[in-house]
């Protein structure tokens, strides 16, 4: 039974590697074509606004390292749930596409203030918040879905949130304290290598994406050249504190399920 069991996985195996390279292919295309477009918007940008220097090559920079991260991932997608998947497909080409927009934001970090600039991320910031609600959409309806998929689409949001803050403190509309809300996944990451029982999976949850949502919108609003400080900083806290909550929730989840340690046997009475 073992070796038929094995066997059987090198089958799966070998019959997964035409996916893997159809994938590869497809993949490799869409991130060339990412790859120009994002150079193509750093440069229009650049030419016009005021930005500090070398901002192209700090738009594209990242974007090689998330691109390398991208295609080390795509075995997860190429055989997610048993399907061999030979495609990108769209809804990981839309969360490229918004990955673009959010480090196109985070390139602009240390430019001087300025309405025009402030307008100019929360448009970026809002058309890149948008593209978020079809990507779930587009990789049901092409029967694409794949936990690659849901995960690209989670780091996309995590580094908006993370570049919002980051930009919103870099401004001076909000305190320093604001980073905590993009650091959260991050320390959330770096606790589960010290913890494994927080890297087990999470079921489906309306309340974290709709926290995730309310973040996103309430620092996007927070930019706006028009809200005070004060107000701006209000939102802030107001979308730190309910992102602190989710995550309570869901390590409180993941600490009741916990996997228990059996004692030792004690030697003495086998």
């Amino acid at each position: 039974m073992a070796e038929t069991t094995i066997e059987a996985g090198r089958v799966g195996a070998k019959a997964a590697r035409p996916a893997l390279a159809a994938l590869r292919r497809d993949a490799a295309l869409h991130l060339a074509v990412a790859a120009l477009l994002a150079g193509g918007l750093a440069a229009a940008v650049a030419a016009l606004a005021p930005l500090t220097a070398g901002y192209p090559l700090r738009v594209l920079a990242p974007f090689a390292v998330a691109a390398a991260l991208v295609w080390h991932a795509l075995p997860a997608h190429a055989a997610a749930d048993g399907t061999a998947h030979t495609r990108f497909g769209p809804a990981n080409r839309v969360t490229l596409g918004r990955l673009v927009l959010v480090l196109a934001l985070a390139a602009t970090a240390g430019a001087a203030p300025s309405a025009a600039l402030g307008w100019g991320l929360v448009v970026v910031a809002t058309v890149a918040a948008l593209l978020d609600a079809l990507d779930g959409a587009l990789a049901r309806r092409s029967g694409l879905a794949s936990p690659f998929g849901a995960r690209f689409d989670m780091e996309t949001d995590a580094l908006l949130i993370l570049v919002l803050a980051l930009l919103l403190w870099q401004l001076g509309r909000v305190p320093a304290w604001v980073l905590a809300a993009g650091a959260m996944r991050y320390a959330f990451v770096a606790a589960a290598a010290a913890w494994p029982w927080l890297a087990r999976p999470l079921p489906p949850s309306v309340r974290r994406q709709a926290v995730c949502v309310v973040q996103i919108v309430l620092l996007i609003v927070a930019l706006g050249p028009i809200v005070p400080p004060a107000l701006a900083t209000a939102l802030a806290a107001l979308g730190l504190t309910l992102l602190a909550w989710s995550f309570a929730v869901d390590v409180a989840w993941l600490a009741r399920r916990r996997p228990t340690p059996h004692p030792e046997p004690d030697a003495r009475h086998p």
